[in-house]
């Protein structure tokens, strides 16, 4: 298999190189080269995208880019929704906690910003409120970090920065308390009861 790199700066179904993209799986990565692979007789060509924080590299061929859900980074109405999402009232299903999960899971991996901004908003914790399982805050802040590349790569802001950010707008969300904070602890219990089943 033999790998040739191509010019730099060339564009592919949209996409050039340099150019910061989100990939569902992993989030916001650089394509750093456009290459030609040769496979069993057959040319390919591949983006070779960069995860300097996974210090990974991904090759994507150029032309299934679009069907494995590859985009260009959100345009600001997208972000200013996804931000708007985080104000409001978190939506929590009564659901065992094996099936919300996978829910977030699914909701992280899409790629879409503003069901990434859902998953935060809905895992979100005052100081107020009672503590995270290890899996809830696992996937708080997986779902925490992707939206926050996302917004720095937009914006040109540091990773912090974005962070902050989002944290000063979920910081204006409404504050639950009352039957909102009974709910919370009836949908706690029901985590609890799901933990101990899935450990016996």
């Amino acid at each position: 298999m033999t790998a040739k790199k191509t010019a730099a700066a060339q564009t592919r179904h949209g996409f050039k190189t340099n150019e910061y993209i989100v990939y569902p799986a992993h989030g916001v990565g650089q394509i750093v080269a456009i290459e030609e692979q040769e496979v069993a007789g057959f040319k390919l060509e591949l983006f070779v995208i960069s995860f300097e924080k996974e210090k990974m590299k991904l090759r994507v061929p150029t032309s299934k880019a679009l069907a494995v859900g590859m985009r260009k980074l959100a345009e600001g109405n997208v972000v200013k929704k996804g931000l708007d999402t985080l104000k409001g009232r978190a939506r929590i299903k009564r659901t065992m906690w094996s099936r919300r999960a996978q829910e977030y899971e699914a909701k992280i991996n899409s790629g879409d910003l503003v069901a990434i901004a859902e998953v935060v908003r809905d895992l979100y914790r005052s100081e107020q409120q009672p503590e995270q399982s290890y899996s809830e805050r696992q996937l708080f802040e997986q779902a925490l970090d992707r939206m926050a590349r996302e917004l720095a790569a937009v914006e040109d802001l540091t990773e912090t920065e974005a962070i902050k950010r989002i944290e000063a707008q979920l910081a204006k969300g409404p504050r639950r308390a009352g039957k909102a904070e009974e709910a919370d602890n009836d949908v706690d219990a029901e985590a609890d009861i799901d933990a101990e089943a899935e450990a016996a």
